[in-house]
């Protein structure tokens, strides 16, 4: 201990007797470091028209001009100047945004998947199966949040998020006198989470499904199951860019009954406007691989592609060609095999 304090005294002697020089090197560093500084532009001040040159050579960032002006003349208007958010999807960065508590926040972090048939929407799919004929599949339903602690807006959200999704899935036949064939139920809370690129699902939902009661009079012999699974689900996707996305998803029910066995996978691709399309629409595709340990992990592909409006709510519309191979996605159906074409019309939040 003593050997310590002698050397402490040692070094705070040496820094008092050379304190002054110390201090006459500090200000010859910051009265340069302020020469340099008049020398840029400032935010006030950027380098616009008559430093033109500069911009050309790449010295000033003509994105950071724009910013500027564009700034300037929101506030000679009176406008309010709203914080600008850059956002770079393919390295993940994003700039600093404050992350804030919001209830009811507007968009979601994970998106449902566009080719996903049991994911919660609103649409509406008039298919040809070569067995049943014309069929109408209908989803009712949709996602939203409620809670999310993060950065707002629609666009590109990071945080947390805390949502409740639920929707009817009834199918309709057209061959006698468009009957309720049979009609699955499914509720959820999903807690999600995204930073960058990178969106993470995790979540509880109940799927059961349902005979339609005029089917069961025209078919007296089908003997109705009740087909019923009460599922954990993790699932992550990446945005390759801003309009590519790829998922993955696992699924383990807890609780299963009537057929129902504990794991489904899911896993596929789509390419779809994310800003505003405005009134003219863009194209999409989505594809969509669903694995179910009910048929011994058979299951089904779904293909979609058509035309999509993106609204500025983050809300989207889509029109096009719907083809699905595979096994039912009426789980009062589920080990029978069903091949459909058709169109369908879609509606996200």
């Amino acid at each position: 201990m003593g050997y310590l304090r002698n050397a402490f005294r040692r070094v705070a002697g040496r820094l008092c007797r050379r304190a002054p020089a110390i201090v006459l090197v500090l200000a010859a560093s910051a009265a340069r470091a302020q020469e340099w500084a008049e020398r840029l532009p400032s935010a006030a001040e950027p380098a616009v028209s008559g430093e033109q040159g500069d911009v050309d050579r790449g010295y000033v960032d003509q994105g950071y001009v724009d910013q500027v002006l564009g700034d300037r003349q929101d506030l000679d208007r009176g406008y309010p100047v709203l914080p600008r958010v850059s956002f770079d999807r393919t390295t993940s960065r994003t700039s600093p945004e404050t992350w804030t508590d919001q209830v009811l926040p507007d968009g979601l972090l994970y998106k449902s998947y566009l080719a996903g048939v049991k994911e919660p929407r609103i649409a509406s799919q008039w298919v040809y199966e070569r067995e049943q004929g014309w069929i109408w599949d209908i989803a009712l339903g949709g996602r939203v949040g409620i809670l999310r602690h993060g950065t707002q807006g629609p666009f590109h959200p990071e945080g947390w998020q805390l949502d409740l999704e639920g929707a009817g899935l009834p199918r309709l036949d057209f061959g006698d006198d468009t009957e309720l064939t049979a009609c699955d139920y499914r509720f959820g809370v999903p807690l999600t989470y995204a930073r960058g690129n990178h969106q993470t699902k995790f979540g509880y939902y109940h799927l059961s499904s349902h005979l339609g009661d005029e089917y069961m009079l025209r078919h007296h012999d089908f003997e109705r199951i009740n087909y019923s699974r009460d599922s954990l689900v993790l699932g992550h996707s990446i945005y390759l860019t801003e309009d590519v996305r790829v998922y993955g998803e696992v699924a383990a029910a807890f609780a299963t009954c009537s057929g129902a066995k504990p794991v489904e996978l899911q896993f596929g691709a789509e390419y779809a406007p994310g800003l505003p399309t405005g009134p003219r629409p863009a194209p999409f595709i989505a594809v969509n691989g669903h694995l179910r340990q009910d048929v011994d992990f058979g299951g089904n592909v779904t293909v979609q592609s058509g035309l999509a409006w993106r609204g500025v709510t983050g809300h989207l519309f889509r029109i096009g060609m719907h083809c699905y191979v595979g096994m039912s996605d009426q789980y009062e159906f589920y080990d029978q095999y069903e091949s459909k074409v058709g169109l369908g019309v879609w509606y996200d939040y």
